[in-house]
């Protein structure tokens, strides 16, 4: 191969990464402003917009599925999660999340939103990182304090001041997001299990829509956002940023995700027209500074002896 081959393939290569990442990072930032687009304006109610957003996103990536699985993969194991009681774990919290982030968005903002769910799943992971016996170092407790500073300045009264049962909800949501999360950093084909996870929130979906069916309210351009939601910024996010992963250092992916939040917060602005304070702008970079330091910290010490 001649040189001048070499670096073109180089360039087209890294070109081809920081394009699927921007694809994927917009398209994590598009779920809160969609949810919120919808939500915000009446066109839909969070029950339905909820179902519809996890049926469409569960029909895209079961397709995808199909088509992009090893051949050494038997298509059938789509369908594990409904023959398997451990494997209820993960469509569970998906369901919960998905429920509770549509819940919230009734009443929050889309920045204010999408910077409670973001500082959620960071403290869930370090908590659960403590529960399994490993060490922070100062670093990684200095930024959790810098984070957690700005979350009590993003809840103060006279600031951003979001409402109480919308926040609470939207920490459960992160809560269930990072325990989804967590539950698959096993996974061995992210694609397959991520549309396994999608197809076994449906019975969930129809016990969903059997309660809230007679409250439901409905509109074509509310059931148009869920629809993108679920299958655009869900579906085709999730598939682009497991394709991409590989392509990442743990640092890069870590990082490159401290934009999702800044991105909603310029979609809210543009889209939704939703204003954004000063307040706002300082809890938010506070809590995404904390994090940095966390996620670029080195890895912490693992315990030498637990309990038994």
């Amino acid at each position: 191969m001649k040189p001048s081959e070499s670096v073109n393939q180089t360039i087209h290569y890294k070109l081809t990464t920081l394009l699927m990442v921007v694809v994927a990072l917009l398209a994590f930032a598009a779920n809160s402003v969609l949810c919120r687009l919808a939500l915000g304006s009446d066109s839909i109610d969070a029950a339905s917009f909820t179902i519809i957003r996890l049926l469409s996103g569960a029909a895209l990536l079961f397709v995808l599925a199909q088509f992009l699985n090893k051949p050494e993969k038997p298509k059938h194991l789509i369908l594990r999660p409904l023959k398997s009681r451990k494997l209820w774990i993960a469509p569970l919290m998906l369901f919960c999340y998905a429920l509770l982030f549509s819940l919230a968005y009734q009443t929050l903002t889309t920045a204010t939103g999408a910077l409670i769910l973001f500082v959620t799943v960071q403290l869930t992971m370090v908590g659960y990182q403590l529960y399994k016996g490993n060490q922070l170092n100062q670093l990684e407790w200095f930024g959790i304090a810098i984070s957690l500073t700005g979350l009590i300045l993003l809840l103060l009264p006279g600031l951003a001041q979001p409402s109480l049962l919308g926040t609470l909800m939207m920490i459960g949501s992160g809560i269930a997001w990072a325990i989804y999360t967590l539950d698959g950093k096993q996974s061995q084909s992210p694609l397959r299990d991520t549309a396994e996870n999608f197809v076994g929130t449906i019975p969930l979906c129809i016990a969903l829509f059997i309660v809230t069916v007679w409250f439901a309210e409905l509109s074509l351009s509310g059931m148009l956002w869920a629809v993108a939601s679920g299958a655009l910024a869900s579906g085709l996010g999730y598939a682009v940023w497991y394709f991409v992963l590989p392509r990442l250092s743990v640092p890069s992916a870590a990082v490159s995700q401290l934009s999702v939040p800044l991105l909603a917060m310029f979609g809210g602005v543009v889209v939704v027209n939703e204003p954004v304070s000063f307040g706002l702008m300082t809890a938010g970079a506070l809590i995404l500074g904390g994090i940095a330091l966390v996620s670029l910290a080195p890895k912490s010490i693992k315990a030498e002896s637990k309990s038994s």
